[in-house]
Order: C-alpha cells, then structure tokens, then sequence
C-alpha cells in the first residue's frame, strides 16, 4: 500500500461515526449489512449514513452492491488487511539500530 492511500484509508476511519460503519461492517462478515440495516443498529440519520459511507466507498475500504431494492455494504477486507500490513510492516525496524547506539 502506497503512503497516500495508507493516509487516505486512516483519515477516513479517523472519523467516529465512520469508524462505527465500519466496525459494523467488519462484524457482520462476508454477508454484510443493508443500508437500512445499518442505520437501524447504528441510530444514524439517512443522509448522515449515505455521506459516511459514500467516503468509505472512496477510499475503497466498503463495497457497496444492489441486491435488487436493497443496497448491501461490505468491508474490504482485502484493503483493510494491507492497511494493517502497511502500519505494521516496519515494526521495530529501528529497534536493532537504537541497542547499536547505547552499546557505543
């Protein structure tokens, strides 16, 4: 995952009520929730949901597909997995670094 899409992906879920969205969806697994579904469990007013998930769906960590009537949100896991790959790809890279340090 590129640097920009990482800060796009974490701006985006930086917001609370985006982050209960999400959340939401991450639970309900491959199945995912009805729009109307979420703004039932959530308590969220219908233009207040369409705008939280519209930039969700920007940056690619929701899916949205018609199911007839009903439009259906699923988190991308394959998104949020190299998001996390991403924040965690360096970790205590520095580290050996830091003991070389305190050693001289």
């Amino acid at each position: 995952m590129k640097l920009d899409d990482a800060a796009a992906n974490l701006e985006a879920l930086g917001n609370p009520t985006r982050l209960k969205i999400y959340r939401a969806l991450v639970r309900a697994g491959d199945a995912g929730l009805a729009v109307g579904r979420l703004q039932d469990k959530l308590k969220i007013a219908p233009s207040t949901l369409s705008h939280h998930i519209k930039t969700l769906v920007v940056v690619g960590l929701v899916n949205q597909v018609r199911d007839s009537t009903t439009l259906m949100c699923h988190a991308n896991y394959e998104v949020m997995r190299g998001l996390v790959d991403f924040l965690a790809a360096e970790c205590c890279a520095d580290a050996v670094e830091d003991n070389d340090s305190k050693a001289a």
